[in-house]
Parts: C-alpha cells; sequence; structure tokens
C-alpha cells in the first residue's frame, strides 16, 4: 500500500464494527483510517459510534475529482457489489505473495 505517494489520491472502504461499509476519498490511507477509529482527529459522523473499522479496500486514483467520482460511483454499489470488490482485492493482494 503505497499510502502515501506524491499526488496519489484515494478511493477506500473501511469496514465497521456492525458490518456496514463506509466510503470515502484521502491521499493519506493510514492517517484517515486512524482518524476513523479517533487516534487522532478527524474521522467521519457515520464511523465515529461504528469503531473499530478497519481498511476493506482501497483503489489509487491519479488525481481527487476522479477519486470523488469513483467514490460516488461506490457509494452507489449495493452491499454485495461492496463485498465483491473487498473480497476481488484479498485475492489480488494474496496471488502478490
Amino acid at each position: 500500500m503505497s499510502a502515501n505517494s506524491d499526488n496519489s489520491w484515494f478511493v477506500y472502504l473501511v469496514r465497521c464494527l456492525d458490518g456496514s461499509f463506509y466510503a470515502g476519498v484521502t491521499t493519506d490511507l493510514k492517517r484517515r483510517v486512524r482518524q476513523h477509529n479517533g487516534e487522532i482527529v478527524g474521522g467521519a459522523n457515520y464511523t465515529r459510534a461504528r469503531r473499530p473499522v478497519a481498511l476493506a479496500w482501497y483503489e489509487e486514483c491519479e488525481n481527487r475529482s476522479v477519486a470523488q467520482q469513483r467514490e460516488y460511483s461506490v457509494r452507489r454499489l449495493s452491499r454485495r457489489e461492496k463485498q465483491r470488490l473487498v473480497v476481488k482485492a484479498a485475492v489480488v493482494k494474496d496471488d502478490e505473495r
């Protein structure tokens, strides 16, 4: 995970304690997950009541605009489709080992 590449934007899904997903965009995945978990200031109201959260999926985008467009499309996916994204990403990570 190149969580802090120069000029890289990421769209991500975190899985909340209640099993729900939260989608967002960031330039620093590690920091953003820490914010969602209340370790540092920031984080969304949605995740505040559903801690801890864990990074489930992410995708690197060329800029903020592309990341926000992808976030919009991910948010519109059904729960099942979001789960498929997460499973597919896990399989790719296993193949990289």
